[in-house]
This record gives structure tokens, C-alpha cells and sequence, in this order.
């Protein structure tokens, strides 16, 4: 019988948010056209955890999915990237959200109702946040649900009383609450974090900012803020100020999920110590991989690690078989 590792105690980033079943055409081409289609895991915070795994550090995904075949499923894929996903909760009442990718024309979601939208402040009971050197949640969570909403509050102040690093992810969506309450409640809740990412373009609509020195103005709290501007670059400001790194060349497939490679990349860099530069410079490293793909997690962003998880996930089902 194969051994298959234990997971660590305590992972290095702990990253909170809901994941669906990913439905997207095998080839960049229109979803009414497409023939071949993968399903895989997708979610902004569970890419970041992908991401920061496939990178050889230790992160745990934590949401609820449905008792039904496709959370299991996307739980698995997870685990097989090397995702650490013992904080996942199975919920009997409710599905699985999904969401369907039409390269280059959007993302279609399937997710009212979905068993992510019931998380509330009593799923943080159980996860560690107190010994993670990093919590991860985006802009996402709070337009879920009230209970949502309300977990994502818990979670900054509990975070705040621990050594932990709160990461907050923008990552506005336009299709799940209306702008004039998403550019308040979303300023509210990066101006609790310690570190911010946000998009140049997202800024402007919900804030009406053109440059990254006016998102530095209108979010002076985070210790870190880093505001990227697609194909031109990224600006982090701190309190030695800012720092610029233009973005890598790419033949673009599909943006969906860089932010989240990207995210994980500077997280990486952080985690190690790494200068302003090299962090920025590591979140456009990462982001490029998936800017070539139709995926948000694509095979070429995996490391050996995430290869040898998967090779003993498939030894373990094959010896209980």
C-alpha cells in the first residue's frame, strides 16, 4: 500500500472563500462553438491557494460545498494540487455552485443558493487562523450573503488579534450586487486589511480612481496596497513608498483567474522575504501562465509537488479500491 504524506498542522496561508465546479471550453474558442470542455476546480481564493501549493509552500482552502458529486469532485482536484482542504465543510441542503467560461466574452454563474453562500461567522471556529502566517479573502465573500457578509467582518477582527498577515483581494463582481453598494462596502473592508490587491480598472468604477496614486489616496490604510494596471504593470505603496514593475509580455487567452496567480506569486515572494520588486515581480511570473490558458488554475502553472499530490491521491483511491 502506498504512503501518502500527513498535511502539516498549521499551513502557511489559509485562504476563506467559496470554489465551484469550473466548466470551460477545452480550446480558446466561443462556448456555443466549443466541442471539448474540462471541469475543474475554480474559485479566487482556491487559486490562490493552488497557486501558493504549486510554488512548494503549504495552503488550505476553506469553504462549504453540497453533499453532491461535484463538490466532492472540485475537493479532490483541489487536494490533488496539493491543496491542504481538511477545513472544508459538506453541506446536505444545498448544491455546489458552477460557473461556465466563454473565452475572451465573460463567465456565466450558477450559484444562487449555492452552499457557500450559507457560511457564516461559526465556520471560522474551526479553522487556524491564529497560527497561519497569511489569511486570504476577496471582495467576493461579502455579496454571497448576510451570513457571508457577516463572516467576512469576523474574519478581519479575529485576524487582527494574531500575528497573521489579512490579505483582501478586491475582486469585484459586477454581476452579484450593484456598484453603489459594492464601492462602499469594498472600501470599507480593504481599509481593514493589512494588505490589499486591487485592479486599476476595478478601482475606477467603483471609485472612480484613473491612477494607482489615487487608489494609494483613497486607501490610505493598508500597509501594503497593490493596485495593478493589466499589461502595463504593478505599483505597490508602503510605507517606504511606491514601487513599480511593468507587467511581462503574454499571448492573452483569457484574464480570468491571473489576478488570483498573481496574488499568489507576490504572496510567495512575501512569505520568503522578498524586496517590493521581486514580490511584484513574482505576481506577473505567475500571472502570465494563466493568461495562457482557458483554466484558471492551467497545467503549466503545476509544480512537480502538485504532480507527485496527484499520483498519490490516484495510489490511495486505487489501494481502497
Amino acid at each position: 500500500m502506498s504512503h501518502v504524506p500527513e498535511e502539516p498542522d498549521s499551513p502557511e496561508l489559509v485562504a476563506i472563500g467559496e470554489t465551484m465546479a469550473l466548466v470551460t471550453p477545452a480550446l480558446a474558442e466561443p462556448l456555443e462553438a466549443a466541442v471539448d470542455f474540462h471541469l475543474d476546480a475554480g474559485g479566487a481564493e482556491s487559486n490562490v491557494a493552488s497557486h501558493v501549493a504549486a510554488l512548494g509552500h503549504t495552503a488550505a482552502w476553506a469553504g462549504r460545498v453540497g453533499e453532491d458529486a461535484l463538490g466532492r469532485r472540485l475537493v479532490a482536484q483541489l487536494a490533488a494540487r496539493g491543496v491542504d482542504t481538511r477545513f472544508v465543510e459538506t453541506d446536505a441542503d444545498a448544491p455546489t455552485g458552477l460557473y461556465v467560461k466563454d473565452p475572451g466574452r465573460g463567465v456565466q454563474y450558477f450559484r444562487a443558493g449555492s452552499a457557500a453562500s450559507r457560511m457564516s461567522p461559526a465556520f471560522l471556529d474551526a479553522l487556524p487562523l491564529a497560527t497561519a502566517r497569511v489569511v486570504h479573502v476577496s471582495g467576493i465573500t461579502p455579496a454571497l450573503s448576510a451570513s457571508c457578509d457577516a463572516m467576512l467582518d469576523a474574519t478581519i477582527e479575529r485576524v487582527a488579534e494574531t500575528s497573521a498577515v489579512l490579505s483582501f483581494d478586491v475582486n469585484d463582481r459586477r454581476a452579484l450586487w450593484p456598484t453603489d453598494v459594492a464601492a462602499t462596502r469594498l472600501r470599507a473592508l480593504a481599509g481593514r486589511a493589512d494588505l490589499v490587491f486591487v485592479g486599476l480598472d476595478e478601482a475606477g468604477v467603483l471609485w472612480g480612481c484613473a491612477t494607482p496614486d489615487e487608489v494609494r489616496a483613497l486607501l490610505p490604510e493598508p500597509r501594503l496596497l497593490v493596485v495593478k494596471d493589466g499589461d502595463v504593470g504593478a505599483t505597490e505603496f508602503s510605507s517606504a513608498g511606491a514601487s513599480h514593475v511593468p507587467a511581462h509580455r503574454a499571448d492573452v487567452v483569457e484574464v480570468v483567474g491571473a489576478g488570483d496567480a498573481f496574488a499568489a506569486g507576490y504572496l510567495v515572494a512575501l512569505l520568503v522575504g522578498a524586496s517590493s520588486a521581486d514580490r511584484l515581480r513574482a505576481g506577473h511570473e505567475r500571472a502570465v501562465l494563466t493568461l495562457a490558458d482557458t483554466a484558471d488554475f492551467p497545467r503549466s502553472a503545476r509544480s512537480a509537488r502538485s504532480a507527485r499530490s496527484a499520483r498519490s491521491a490516484r495510489s490511495s483511491r486505487e489501494a481502497h479500491a
